[in-house]
């Protein structure tokens, strides 16, 4: 069973296929396309969590946030210079 929350309008659920992906439904689910392919610094999505001002998403890299319904993530504690 994939993950799923509601997001405005919209359905968002980590793809049953391919944990890297998240999905969109805007017609309750009856189609789905793609908003998200992570790529090697977020991992597979694991769960999502929808707190009101970003969505927090669990990986199999660790915790990740996103502000834009999904778009783009960031992984929490990420050191951005080195």
């Amino acid at each position: 069973m994939p993950i799923m929350i509601v997001l405005n309008k919209e359905l968002l659920r980590i793809s049953p296929k391919d944990a890297h992906r998240l999905e969109f439904s805007l017609n309750n689910g009856l189609t789905w396309l793609t908003r998200y392919v992570s790529r090697a610094n977020i991992g597979e999505f694991i769960d999502l969590v929808d707190t009101g001002k970003e969505i927090l998403a669990t990986t199999s890299l660790g915790l990740c946030f996103s502000l834009n319904g999904g778009r783009t993530w960031l992984r929490i504690g990420k050191k951005i210079f080195s």
